[in-house]
């Protein structure tokens, strides 16, 4: 049972696991095919550095709950990495099995079995520290700040997360898209990270609005920094107000935790935007039986920044795109958007771009997704005396996680401007270390 009501009447609910639970024997029969490199480049490839050959050997004599014991002490957020981690470019991307022209060991998915294996026998491998009479404020309820949070138990720290919304998780919880990971699944390891003790979660807190950041400083020993990146980016064309014109973090999240959400009349879909965002956008519409998905990208294939083995997962689904079209504005009918006006563009040498004359289109669309980024924060935390941004990005020393006004550390999306949730997790222990250090004197 969760502290958190997860609605049963979630959109995200109609679309498959695309990645599904192997079962014992087919762990058994891949784990076994792992050669145990000595120098095992996937542990390099992973930002957490879980010992993967260990833990694939552990499942090959059958003791799953040591394999996940070893996943978790690197990665506390093993479970929701297992289902969302790019693994096809990390730890699968760099396996020596495809210098041999063999597929790689399924990392991915034998970290999952091991995992949910644990999460299913409710196996706690980790105690509470002793207490040290310190406790530090978690600004951001995601992964960077649940992991900052439970090595600073583990280290004997208190924590209280503010978490701005009413449910803690993160895109874990909200963002991600459902056919890796959906909403129970997040709230399940939330309520695992917790059960550690010394963490106090308040949800409903926005930091610099119902608490100030000279409340935290006097009441706190040391503050961490986890809140990820704002709204989306929204694209100042003409038409811009016309209703059918979403978000795409703000789509996802309504199909993921709004009960009741619909597409309703949603026939034709415009994706714009080239990155893991915008494919994960179409592949979820494809999923929902959208019958035209198009994703618009002003430049090319291969200068997308979303991976490579999604968008071929996209269009074996049925997706299609526009290269090289710049959309310049919304047509609609009665206050509700039918499509997306475009120009063509062209390579112009290096990364600059030329309209092509009189090439205006009109892509139809009964629902435009933006996914062109999202906003930073900077202005947040500008109160903050000492803090220094780069970017948009708030700048803190990656090898212990410490800003320049040192009572604050930060991880995750608000220092390095859009990664993955392992890289969250991994910047969020690694804070929590550079947090311990600092209050014992030694940073």
């Amino acid at each position: 049972m969760t502290v958190w009501d997860v609605p049963e009447d979630r959109l995200e609910a109609k679309l498959p696991d695309k990645k599904p639970r192997l079962n014992e024997a087919q762990a058994l029969a891949e784990a076994n095919r792992c050669l145990y490199c000595f120098d095992a480049p996937c542990i390099k490839a992973c930002p957490t550095g879980i010992d993967i050959p260990t833990f694939i050997r552990k499942i090959a004599t059958g003791n799953l709950a040591g394999s996940a014991r070893v996943i978790l002490d690197s990665n506390i957020l093993g479970l929701s990495c297992a289902r969302v981690c790019p693994t096809e470019v990390l730890c699968e991307g760099d396996c020596v099995y495809n210098e041999l022209d063999s597929p790689p060991i399924l990392i991915g998915k034998l970290q999952r079995i091991a995992t949910e294996d644990a999460y299913d026998r409710g196996l706690q491998f980790f105690e509470r520290g002793a207490p040290t009479g310190k406790r530090i404020a978690i600004i951001g309820g995601g992964p960077a700040g649940l992991a900052c949070a439970h090595e600073l138990a583990r280290c004997g720290h208190e924590s209280v997360i503010f978490e701005a919304r009413d449910m803690p998780g993160g895109l874990n919880s909200t963002g991600v898209a459902p056919y890796k990971l959906q909403l129970p699944d997040a709230i399940r390891e939330v309520n695992y990270i917790l059960e550690i003790g010394g963490i106090e979660l308040r949800t409903g807190v926005s930091v610099g609005t119902d608490i100030s950041f000279e409340e935290l400083e006097d009441q706190f020993d040391a503050v961490f920094v986890g809140v990820g990146l704002g709204p989306d980016t929204a694209l100042d064309l003409p038409g811009r107000g016309l209703s059918g014109i979403v978000g795409a973090v703000e789509w996802i999240e309504q199909m993921k935790t709004r009960k009741g959400f619909a597409l309703g009349d949603v026939d034709r879909v415009v994706v714009l935007g080239g990155g893991n965002t915008a494919i994960d956008v179409v592949r979820e519409a494809c999923g929902l039986g959208v019958t035209a998905v198009t994703m618009v990208y002003r430049r090319d294939e291969a200068a997308m920044s979303g991976y490579e083995h999604e968008w071929n997962h996209a269009k074996k689904e049925g997706a299609r795109a526009e290269w090289f079209a710049q959309p310049v504005g919304y047509a609609g009918e009665h206050g509700r958007v039918t499509g997306v006006r475009c120009v063509r563009t062209r390579a112009a040498g290096g990364r600059h771009l030329q309209v092509v004359p009189d090439s205006e289109f009109v892509i139809p669309a009964d629902r435009v997704v933006l996914a062109v980024g999202q906003s930073k924060l900077e202005t947040l935390l500008s109160d903050v005396a000492g803090l220094t941004f780069a970017h948009g990005r708030l700048v803190a020393d990656t090898a212990n996680g410490q800003c320049s006004n040192p009572k604050y550390f930060a991880g995750g999306d608000v220092m390095n401007g859009a990664k993955e949730v392992v890289n969250a997790a991994a910047e969020g222990k690694v804070a929590a270390r550079g947090i311990d250090a600092w209050l014992q004197g030694g940073a």
